[in-house]
């Protein structure tokens, strides 16, 4: 099965233009059903020998949503080996896909915003970075992988827009906020290395994903922000902020680089205060 998942993988590389990211939970995936099914053959793989693995995935105590992700690698995979002429009939096929539970994504208030920006320091290198960081994340609504390969000739600080490679290498152009163009000037300015790359560790070499949450988790426990907070965050208020304020579901669909409009959804969901305020405008009897 190994040599079926390399050629698989390259696949994904070479035609579907997939990010390292998305293409290393699908290894990842794939090496966890070769190790069950051991030595068997790709073509002797059936419908019950496929359900026996999701039961397997269950006993392990995976969430829904993990298990549903597995599922969908495999529906990719032997969709693959089909098309190929590897085998001739596609055992996921007659799977159905668990029911996920519908989560409201976390975000922020308003003032819980600016409270976590404005926990990071300006008084020195690294803290003006920081602050960049935080300006750059709330202003845009990008990714952390969309971020951190960020380099300064992506940015242009008189239109105030950026430059994005978002999922599956598709390129959008986002805008910047006026403050987050004045706190990235601000960092650069005071930046003793020199890299084409926007924002930098300590050691002058482009800045991890993990250095950045790692970054946000310092400033969430600075500023005693609740639990459940995290980079990702930063997106979620991004987009309920938007739709808060009147902005338009395509609009946003747009700015967050959302390739169906189904995912920008999730953000419909509105604040309280917000519902109440509606409500008494709209209803003639509030």
């Amino acid at each position: 099965m190994e040599r079926y998942i390399e050629k698989f993988i390259r696949y994904l590389e070479i035609e579907k233009n997939y990010s390292k990211h998305t293409i290393l939970n699908y290894r990842l995936d794939l090496q966890d059903f070769q190790l069950f099914f051991k030595d068997e053959l790709i073509e002797k793989i059936d419908y019950l020998g496929l359900r026996k693995y999701l039961a397997k995935l269950k006993e392990k105590n995976l969430s829904t949503r993990s298990i549903s992700r597995r599922l969908s690698a495999l529906r990719t995979f032997f969709k693959f080996l089909l098309r190929d002429g590897y085998i001739k009939a596609n055992p996921v096929l007659s799977l159905a896909s668990p029911k996920l539970d519908k989560h409201l994504p976390a975000f922020l208030t308003e003032e819980e915003a600016l409270l976590l920006i404005q926990a990071s320091t300006t008084d020195n290198e690294m803290g003006l970075r920081d602050r960049a960081i935080l300006e750059t994340f709330y202003s845009t609504g990008m990714r952390i992988g969309e971020l951190v390969s960020l380099s300064i000739d992506d940015l242009d600080f008189i239109g105030c827009i950026a430059k994005v490679m978002g999922k599956g290498k598709k390129e959008r152009i986002v805008p910047i906020g006026d403050t987050a163009i004045g706190a990235i000037r601000k960092y650069l300015d005071q930046r003793s290395h020199k890299q084409s790359a926007l924002f930098l560790n300590k050691n002058g070499n482009r800045i991890t994903d993990r250095g950045v949450r790692n970054i946000v988790k310092k400033y969430i426990l600075i500023a005693g922000i609740r639990h459940g907070v995290s980079a990702h965050t930063f997106r979620h208020s991004f987009a309920t902020h938007l739709l808060n304020r009147g902005a338009d579901l395509r609009s946003v669909q747009e700015l967050l680089g959302h390739a169906n409009l189904s995912t920008t959804q999730i953000y419909t969901h509105l604040t309280t205060d917000k519902l109440k305020s509606v409500y008494h405008k709209a209803h003639p009897r509030a």
